[in-house]
């Protein structure tokens, strides 16, 4: 790998070439200076407690691969162009996470006032915000300690915003109950998702605790997995049929899982990441009835139901599906299901609001969530009130109606206008098919490398999908996420990109990666070949 990059990469990158392969090869010690602390004052060396001997082997095995090595590596060549370095390119294009505000989309007006507001409450007394955004903030204050934003709240969160939540479900779910004591306010998705997968986790051996989870798979998954020692149990995603979930495939996963493991959670996105697909009802009432037969835990990561392109697509949320089944299924089936602010229409993800409802969950097991949650004391007051707007946005009557949902509107179209934009010019290149992007904010085109270019990169120890992403961002700054890092199926290769830049700068990148790949099929004379592997 070091011999690779460093053919693309300028000597004054030395430094960086080291920290990449560290990274890569799970940073091993290699000097004295890894495990000395200091000399101690009759001259003897006294070791550094914690090393990568003793480090936890859990947390050794995770990876991440949408902040992985060539994450840094663009960072690098990002500061590395600032400092008046010379590249074929003139800024680096991240386009390897769903950052919209990083991408240059606005904030929601009034999402942003209302925040303000009660961070600022001396604010309310000016006459530059309205109303309703006034309105928002004093009851949220009011249900703070101190009516002040800056205090802890209860560790599920702010009492009225659970309520807001809980209407927010009813009516998006068309009245099906939602009980605000089941939600929980969270630190992201992310934090609810680890939150409940702890409390699946136990077992040893053949009784440990299997989570089946899609391939390709958002990487906090399996993450998560391999810091808890779980058994990752995988499950894959039928990519010639738009990334579609067959319940086939999910028989045969648990079955054979079933001979080392004992599978105990089944794991959801939908709308897809990385795949962008976006599940129908019946399979969903499938991936359901499955669950139920087989008395598994379903953890349903619905982070993306605004974001729906497909006119022939629609969100439907596990738990409505599973109440129209009947009270058999709805009244047994146990189900966790996340949503976020980070996502949507309006991308806060510096804000980390989330909230997770629970289904069925057994009361004492309840109680026990409630005090893992509670040794974390709360998540950020910020993040929840962020959260509050979006479940409970400004109605008809209110002053700020028209612009919130002007704006959410032109968000949402934009997005949907770059979904075909980036399935049409990715289609167009030789080598490369992208299903259509039906939802969420990610394209996860199939690449095809040439045999002689996974040879190479084999014989670097490097995954091939890898070593394109490398060259891609060394030759046009473009960094993107090796399929790999999410998982795919052998022998296939793709990279995720994000769909989130300005539409301009989005048709750049586009280009960008029609004319690399063109030139990387001709440097191993497979063109024609190319041509005929997505025909």
């Amino acid at each position: 790998l070091m011999w690779y990059i460093s053919r693309f990469a300028p000597p004054c990158h030395l430094t960086l070439l080291l920290y990449t392969n560290m990274m890569v090869n799970m940073v091993k010690p290699h000097t004295s200076e890894a495990t000395v602390a200091a000399t101690v004052g009759n001259g003897q060396i006294r070791e550094k407690t914690l090393t990568m001997e003793t480090l936890n082997p859990q947390v050794k095995a995770v990876e991440y691969a949408v902040r992985g090595p060539i994450v840094i590596k663009a960072g690098e060549i990002e500061r590395y162009l600032q400092e008046g370095g010379k590249k074929p390119f003139t800024e680096v294009i991240k386009a390897n996470i769903g950052d919209a505000h990083a991408m240059g989309q606005q904030p929601i007006t009034f999402l942003r006032q209302v925040v303000a507001l009660c961070t600022f409450p001396e604010l309310l007394d000016s006459p530059s915000f309205p109303k309703d955004a006034k309105w928002r903030a004093r009851r949220i204050l009011q249900s703070c300690g101190g009516q002040s934003i800056g205090s802890y709240s209860a560790s599920k969160g702010v009492d009225c915003i659970r309520q807001d939540i809980a209407a927010y479900i009813e009516q998006r779910d068309q009245g099906v109950p939602a009980n605000w004591e089941n939600i929980f306010l969270t630190t992201g998705a992310s934090d609810g998702i680890v939150s409940i997968l702890r409390l699946l986790v136990s077992g040893q051996a053949h009784a440990r605790t299997g989570v089946m989870i899609p391939i390709p798979q958002y990487p906090l998954y399996s993450a998560a997995i391999a810091e808890m020692d779980a058994v990752q149990v995988n499950y894959y995603l039928d990519e010639d049929n738009c990334w579609a979930l067959d319940v086939h495939e999910l028989h045969r996963a648990y079955q054979t899982a079933k001979e080392h493991c004992q599978p105990r959670v089944l794991c959801i996105i939908n709308p897809g990441n990385p795949t962008g697909q976006v599940q129908s009802k019946k399979c969903i009432k499938d991936v359901l009835h499955f669950a139920y037969e087989e008395n598994l835990f379903v953890m349903a990561d619905e982070v993306y139901q605004d974001n729906v392109y497909a006119p022939d697509c629609q969100f439907h949320s596990f738990k409505k599906v599973l109440y129209e089944m009947g009270p058999e299924y709805f009244n047994s089936v146990e189900l966790a299901s996340f949503h976020s602010s980070s996502k949507g229409y309006t991308g806060e993800c510096g804000f980390r609001g989330g909230f997770m409802e629970i289904v069925n969950l057994d009361p004492e097991v309840k109680s026990q969530l409630v005090k893992m949650l509670s040794v974390r004391l709360c998540p950020p007051v910020t993040g929840q009130a962020a959260m509050d707007v979006i479940v409970n946005p400004p109605q008809p009557d209110e002053p700020s109606h028209g612009q919130f949902y002007k704006e959410k509107g032109l968000v949402l179209g934009a997005l949907a206008d770059k979904a075909k934009l980036t399935e049409h010019i990715l289609n167009a290149v030789p080598g490369i098919k992208c299903n259509p992007v039906q939802g969420a904010m990610y394209a996860f085109p199939r690449i095809f490398i040439p045999p002689r270019a996974v040879e190479e990169a084999q014989a670097l120890g490097m995954q091939p999908d890898m070593m394109y992403c490398l060259r891609l961002l060394e030759e046009t700054g473009i960094c993107v996420v090796p399929g790999s890092g999410f998982g795919q199926r052998e022998g296939s290769y793709h990279f995720r990109m994000t769909i989130l830049p300005s539409a301009e700068k989005l048709k750049v990148l586009l280009e960008k990666v029609h004319d690399f790949h063109i030139k990387f099929l001709n440097e191993y004379s497979a063109l024609d070949e190319a041509q005929r592997s997505v025909s």
